[in-house]
């Protein structure tokens, strides 16, 4: 009887033992303690022969508490306020990346054997980020106002994606189903009956109860009551067939809606810390560096797949909502990488599941390696590399980049007369055609066999030849739906660009074609990419195969074609919108206000052109004597300069190379936000330019 207590004595004084020592070491180093742990349970576990060892089974039933705390933390952390605040930007920017990574990732396996399940799984465990690791990062550094909250936004979405893919996940690892899109569509429903049931009981019993809690003022009450309703939702989620994680958060976000999140979390927080630490070390154990490098190939892809998809994915989905490119590639880079809802999901998984033949914990425990050591370096230098991908863009893109903002500052402006009926009606429109190719794609995959078999006997067609043609059928059937989807954004695109850039009166010289069409090619290109890669990800776990890849891209490149043409029509604009905005700095005025005036006069003439405002180099700027290329005023606040005026010497639409001088004259274009921000910078001194 005395060994049972003895041998878990033992082993939790060997996992907390070297996982103190391991966490140490990685913060000397500067790298996430979630580095610490996995290294820890390494050295613990059964496979590496070091004489520190601890019972795996053990260990991983203590890391089930882990993920319970670190579920109920996230959730405590959760406000459906915050979440409506920040969904429309964060929304947008989270189905791009997760659609870009979960598409990527499921091709990748597909490219390795991988069957519908593993395609299914993994690209569910490269969609998600870490927020430990990207909490951690910002925690040691100063990370730009703008990028934080952005940053924060996308992992909250992710974290609402996430359940909805544990939900998935947990359903086919318990029930061996395949993936298709009726079963995400049963999960679907089920798990909104689940939380609709959950949140109708408990925000009727919740607040009463934790108020009343709350009244007796003692911690240790309120830690056992909070803990209590925690490992009660986390049961029943798992008696409905659900992931203990799911009623974790549950309980979390009920806490945080009742108002007494803030109070609970701190005496959560020493709990979350060791059995949180306690599930990286278990998922450390189940590693075994022999399977892991036998398939290198698989685990260097699907690293690559991180790193590019989410960078990219991010950075794109930020920018179409209207963030600065400096903004949106520092977003993109402190987002790449993978963690605790990657292991979740990957513990879901059947037993057996094979990536590349080794098992898929393997597979994520050192893709989240690899990313989370990668991720704190990329993340130091993401402002770097962001300036430098502004300064290396070409020409008609930095002119677009630049005036983007400011036309979806016109687009949100309140007030619009315009009616919002066929807005509605192209998204209803455009929700249908998704909708019919996504069936398209589920009807073939589910009846694919019964198909091929038809097509084999009717004519004497080989079973890949035959399986062939039912894809080629299927995309044919599915292309008019495409088409539609193109046409609709289109229209869609055009009248938003209308509605920020109206068109003139009667006869009158419509002065603001070139911008809006370079606005309405933008939106169409962004609607069909965003279209696009959530069908891509839909279908690539149900219908494997490069035809509707390969048409996507055909019809992205078709756009982007015909977006390039317009942003390079957008220069003729923009030069002489500079050239009025010169006339206006070169005229002599005694008053600010009177230039401002003229200006003002100037985006009414020409719209489109952003905002423009006046900037003088003055004697002590920290501008004075530099080039505009060295200054990257542009990235690093989104504004550009149009115009410069020196001792009356009109200089239009500078490059890089020109070199400011005290007593210039700027004429500066983009949003408002930039604009103010470049005059700011502008007016520092070289005293504070050097703090």
């Amino acid at each position: 009887m005395n060994d049972i207590p003895h041998d878990f004595l033992r082993d939790l004084a060997v996992v907390l033992g070297v996982a103190g020592v391991t966490t140490v070491l990685s913060q000397l180093v500067r790298l996430p303690v979630v580095l610490g742990y996995l290294l820890a349970g390494v050295i613990v576990g059964p496979e590496t022969g070091v004489p520190l060892f601890a019972d795996r089974e053990r260990i991983r039933e203590l890391g089930e508490l882990g993920v319970i705390f670190l579920m109920f933390s996230i959730g405590l952390e959760f406000s459906f306020r915050r979440l409506s605040r920040v969904a429309p930007r964060a929304g947008l920017v989270a189905l791009v990346e997760i659609g870009l990574s979960f598409f990527l990732g499921a091709e990748v396996v597909g490219l390795f054997g991988g069957d519908g399940v593993t395609r299914l799984m993994g690209g569910a465990i490269v969609c998600i980020s870490s927020t430990m690791i990207v909490a951690h990062t910002f925690q040691h550094l100063d990370i730009d106002r703008r990028v934080r909250d952005l940053v924060i936004g996308v992992l909250i979405m992710e974290d609402v994606a996430a359940l909805f893919l544990i939900a998935v996940l947990t359903a086919v690892g318990s029930g061996g189903e395949a993936p298709s899109l009726s079963l995400a569509a049963r999960t679907g429903v089920r798990l909104l009956l689940f939380l609709t049931g959950i949140a109708a009981v408990g925000i009727v019993v919740v607040p009463r109860l934790f108020r009343y809690v709350v009244a007796l003022r003692r911690r240790e009450t309120l830690l056992l009551a909070s803990v209590g309703l925690c490992f009660m939702l986390a049961l029943l989620a798992r008696v409905e067939g659900f992931s203990v994680a799911l009623g974790a958060f549950v309980a979390g976000a009920l806490l945080a809606e009742a108002g007494v999140g803030r109070r609970v979390e701190p005496l959560v927080e020493p709990l979350r810390h060791i059995f949180g630490g306690i599930f990286f070390v278990a998922a450390g154990m189940l590693l075994d560096p022999d399977k892991a490098l036998a398939v290198w190939p698989v685990i260097l892809a699907l690293t690559l797949v991180v790193l590019v998809a989410k960078s990219v994915g991010v950075s794109a989905g930020a920018f179409l909502s209207g963030q600065p490119v400096r903004v949106a590639v520092q977003s993109g880079m402190s987002l790449t990488q993978i963690g605790e809802f990657s292991f979740v999901m990957a513990a879901a998984a059947p037993v057996g599941t094979m990536i590349g033949g080794a098992p898929i914990f393997d597979v994520a425990v050192a893709v989240a390696v690899l990313t989370a050591a990668l991720s704190p370096v990329l993340i130091r230098n993401s402002q770097r590399i962001a300036l430098d991908v502004d300064a290396r863009l070409p020409r008609p893109m930095q002119t677009f980049v630049s005036l983007y903002g400011s036309w979806l500052e016109l687009l949100r402006t309140p007030g619009s007369s315009a009616p919002r009926h066929p807005f509605r009606r192209a998204l209803a429109a455009l929700a249908l055609d998704a909708a019919l190719i996504a069936a398209i794609v589920a009807g073939a995959s589910y009846n694919m066999s019964d198909i091929v078999a038809w097509v084999t006997t009717m004519t004497g067609l080989a079973a890949r030849a035959a399986q062939f043609l039912v894809l080629a059928g299927a995309l044919v059937v599915a292309l008019p739906f495409g088409i539609g989807i193109a046409r609709v954004a289109r229209r869609l695109g055009g009248r938003l660009a209308e509605r920020a850039l109206p068109l003139p009166a009667g006869r009158a010289v419509d002065q603001g074609r070139s911008p809006r069409r370079a606005l309405a090619g933008a939106i169409q290109l962004g609607i069909v990419a965003v279209v696009g890669l959530v069908l891509l990800a839909i279908s690539q776990p149900l219908l494997p195969g490069l035809g509707l890849p390969l048409l996507f891209l055909l019809g992205l490149m078709f756009l982007t074609v015909a977006f390039w043409r317009s942003a390079t029509d957008l220069q003729g604009h923009v030069r002489a919108g500079a050239e009025v905005a010169l006339h206006v700095l070169a005229r002599p005025s005694t008053r600010a206000r009177s230039t401002e005036e003229a200006l003002a006069q100037v985006e009414r003439l020409l719209p489109g052109i952003g905002s423009l405002a006046p900037a003088t180099i003055a004697e002590g700027s920290a501008a004075a004597g530099h080039t505009l290329a060295e200054l990257n005023l542009r990235g690093l606040t989104g504004a550009t300069v149009v115009a410069v005026s020196r001792q009356g010497e009109p200089t239009v639409y500078p490059d890089g190379h020109e070199r400011l001088e005290a007593g210039d004259v700027l004429a500066l274009a983009g949003s408002h936000d930039a604009v103010a921000a470049a005059v700011t910078l502008l007016g520092q001194g070289k005293e504070r330019a050097r703090e």
